[in-house]
């Protein structure tokens, strides 16, 4: 090899050589291996007092059996469910079963993923009992229980992303998932969370915790520069603020009132125009979060003197609102694949809201939640909203068919919807609206109702991490399907459903045999007998399919009266009503303890 070859490589090397200490690594506690921290880092650790130091960073609950103690807060009963006890004895006081619990989840700042609730019926009995049967103690599993309930603030043990810690208010039990840190004030909360959430703890964690994994071990060696100002606690605070308004304005949050759409800010006579107003305030929400985020940076690079290493820029894509179509749907994509992404999933969630209108689960003229207890009826709708602009289904079953057969069919009442709540001026241009914004690949003749029939349930039961709230009865090849409101099934509704397919069949042979007198009708032309027999012919199969469908699933379901727990969770009552319901993949994966 000649000198020049030598010098190159020499050079090449050089690139990834790094000269450290002994000395240095002991500067962290543990001393981790982390040879690439510049002397600022290495001295942040030395100098300034960890976050443990500062505040309480623990793991939470084994319950041992998630799928026996854990469910998503919209499986169970309303009525059953406490979200904001201050302290256990609250909890227990109360009666109540199931309370939020902090479970980590996907990568997201501030304020969200509140999905889980536990069962924490007397202090979490049944928790602690098979906690004994299997370990000899209770405290074994069931951790830190005097911390249960209280204010802090929590992140995902694991994550495939970067590390965030979001907001926790009064009323959750925290998992070991879901780690949880308290501090002495609210004050120093806000500028935990503000910390947590800047661009500086990303190095350091890489250096005590390179594996993505976060524990509350690792997170507490964090080094909590002092004197910051108080400016980033109340970037902090408003951060949250935004955060919370975000996830409160979807369906899945226990917050949410009704969709922003509908909104006296953004509402107008033309969808388009409410709509474009939407987006705009979904923008500047988003811009202002960067903002704040950029701001907060900056404070944190200044104060560990980090201004060589690290910018305070925060692209898009980690701005963790979910009216962000670049977080939400991440990737390469164009500004236009992200606007049509967005378009569409308001749209679907605009329908989804209006089936749980047309259900009871939400009403036009009252805020958030309203039939969400077992066995609701139309009466308790009537009770809580007396004077309704958009009426509930009264039997709890509402047909989802290819043609107008019935007058409740779900289609016709999201038109009836539609009306309600933009009025008749402008129908056929919001509508058309809609059609549109559903169809982002230009389906030719595509309308509501291909939405309604082909894509409709697997929106819902995406949306609802397959433990959908709304149940598909549906014919082995989906001549027929209706809709059931989990929360208000009794055991004679597939009773109900079972007189909405006898109806159907018999509006199908009716038909049929208005087509046979057409074929021998001597004006029929040839034409319109060759599409009669075509159609005949479907009409058949279609009415043996039905036949078969009752005969051997809806029938002896009905005869059956099969009763339902919410309690059990919609994995185990969805299962109870077997082939009648349209199946569902990966329901019955296993919970992950």
């Amino acid at each position: 090899m000649s000198e020049t070859q030598l010098s190159n490589r020499d050079q090449s090397v050089e690139q990834y050589f790094f000269r450290a200490s002994a000395v240095d690594f002991k500067k962290i506690s543990g001393g981790p291996l982390a040879y690439w921290l510049s002397p600022s880092m290495l001295g942040a650790f030395e100098k300034f007092p960890s976050l443990g130091e500062k505040a309480l960073l623990k793991e939470g609950l084994n319950t041992t059996n998630n799928e026996k103690f854990l469910r998503r807060w919209f499986e169970v009963p309303r009525n059953r469910f406490l979200i904001n006890a201050s302290n256990g004895q609250e909890a227990l006081s109360s009666g109540m079963k199931w309370f939020p619990c902090q479970k980590g989840g996907r990568y997201r700042k501030w304020y969200g993923n509140n999905d889980y609730v536990v069962n924490w019926l007397n202090d979490g009995k049944d928790i602690k009992t098979t906690v004994v049967v299997r370990y000899g103690s209770v405290t074994k599993r069931v951790v830190n229980e005097h911390l249960y309930f209280k204010l802090g603030i929590t992140w995902s043990a694991v994550s495939a992303s970067r590390f965030a810690m979001r907001y926790v208010p009064y009323g959750s039990i925290f998992e070991t998932a879901g780690s949880m840190c308290f501090f002495p004030s609210q004050s120093e909360l806000l500028s935990g969370l503000a910390l947590c959430n800047s661009c500086v703890t990303s190095p350091f964690l890489g250096c005590v915790s390179p594996t993505l994994s976060f524990k509350p071990g690792p997170v507490g060696l964090l080094p909590v520069a002092p004197n910051i100002s108080q400016r980033n606690a109340d970037i902090a605070e408003t951060a949250l603020e935004i955060a919370k308004g975000d996830w409160d304005s979807f369906e899945n949050s226990w917050g949410f009132t009704s969709p922003r759409l509908l909104h006296s800010d953004e509402r107008q006579s033309m969808l388009k125009a409410s709509y474009q107003k939407l987006i705009a305030s979904w923008s500047d929400m988003t811009i202002e979060m960067q903002r704040l985020e950029q701001e907060n940076n900056c404070i944190f690079i200044n104060a560990y003197g980090l201004q060589d290493e690290l910018t305070p820029e925060v692209p898009l894509n980690e701005i963790t609102l979910t009216c962000n179509p670049h977080y939400r749907y991440g990737g390469d994509k164009t500004e236009e694949e992200l606007e049509a992404l967005l378009l569409a999933d308001t749209m679907r969630e605009l329908i989804s809201y209006a089936v749980g209108c047309m259900f009871g689960r939400y009403a036009l003229d009252k805020p958030g939640l309203v039939l969400a207890n077992q066995g609701e009826t139309i009466e308790d709708y009537h009770r809580l909203v007396p004077n309704s602009r958009f009426e509930a289904d009264a039997d709890n079953v509402i047909p989802m068919l290819d043609g107008e057969w019935f007058a409740d069919d779900v289609t016709e009442r999201f038109r009836q919807f539609l009306r309600v709540t933009f009025g008749d001026d402008h129908y056929d241009e919001n509508l058309a609206f809609i059609e549109q914004a559903l169809n982002p690949k230009g389906k030719r003749n595509y309308k509501l109702r291909d939405y309604m029939l082909g894509e409709f349930y697997t929106d819902h039961v995406k949306r609802y991490k397959k433990r959908p709230i709304y149940w598909l009865f549906s014919s082995p090849k989906g001549t027929f399907n209706a809709l059931i409101y989990l929360h208000r099934y009794r055991p004679d509704t597939a009773s109900v459903v079972l007189r909405y397919l006898r109806e159907f069949r018999a509006k199908l042979a009716a038909r049929q045999s208005t087509l046979e007198q057409v074929l021998i009708n001597p004006a029929t032309s040839q034409g319109e007998k060759t599409k009669a027999v075509k159609e005949i012919d479907s009409l058949k199969k279609q009415i043996i399919e039905l036949q078969d469908y009752e005969n051997d699933t809806l029938y002896p379901l009905a005869t059956a009266q099969v009763a339902i727990d919410l309690d059990d969770g919609v994995k185990v009552n969805y299962l109870k009503l077997g082939s009648a319901l349209k199946k569902i993949t990966g329901l019955d994966a296993k919970e992950e303890d």
